[in-house]
């Protein structure tokens, strides 16, 4: 099973996006599950979100305290150590950024992904939601799943 654990803050889409990539696995025969942890519920609070998916049923349904691949969708959280807290070594992070970062911010990651998805949401969508293009990074670094699968889920829906 491989677990991923969001890092955001109210109104960036770190549950959506949960709960887009859980769906894109299921679409592509694979098991996914979703769920949010909220501290206050206002826009602007931190968020954190967990999804596993796996080839097999999942029957766990706790917090992620040891994820295999984190993603942090709010740059202001990354020099935050909690934040890193149980990351599997040579674990995966990727992060919503608009400078590329040239050194790791933790010693046990083994891949980063870096896009800033916030200015691209900015050209494409016309507001700041860096969910979906995060989704892409995490598709493209990890390789665990394809970014059309990703989008399947979103066929339908208008943005603007």
């Amino acid at each position: 099973m491989i677990e991923v654990r969001f890092h955001g803050r109210g109104g960036q889409g770190a549950v959506t996006a949960t709960r887009i990539l859980a769906n894109a696995f299921v679409k592509q025969g694979k098991y996914g599950s979703s769920f949010p942890m909220f501290g206050f519920e206002r826009r602007g609070a931190p968020v954190t979100a967990f999804m596993r998916f796996d080839d097999n049923p999942i029957r766990v349904k706790t917090q992620i305290y040891n994820p295999d691949c984190l993603v942090v969708l709010d740059p202001s959280q990354l020099n935050s150590p909690d934040i890193y807290e149980g990351l599997k070594p040579k674990g995966v992070l990727i992060q919503n950024a608009a400078q590329q970062i040239h050194e790791s911010p933790h010693r046990h990651i083994g891949l980063l992904g870096v896009v800033d998805a916030e200015t691209i949401a900015m050209e494409e969508l016309g507001f700041p939601s860096p969910n979906t293009c995060v989704l892409g990074a995490f598709a493209a670094v990890t390789g665990a799943i394809s970014s059309r699968k990703i989008c399947e889920p979103l066929r339908g829906v208008s943005m603007r």
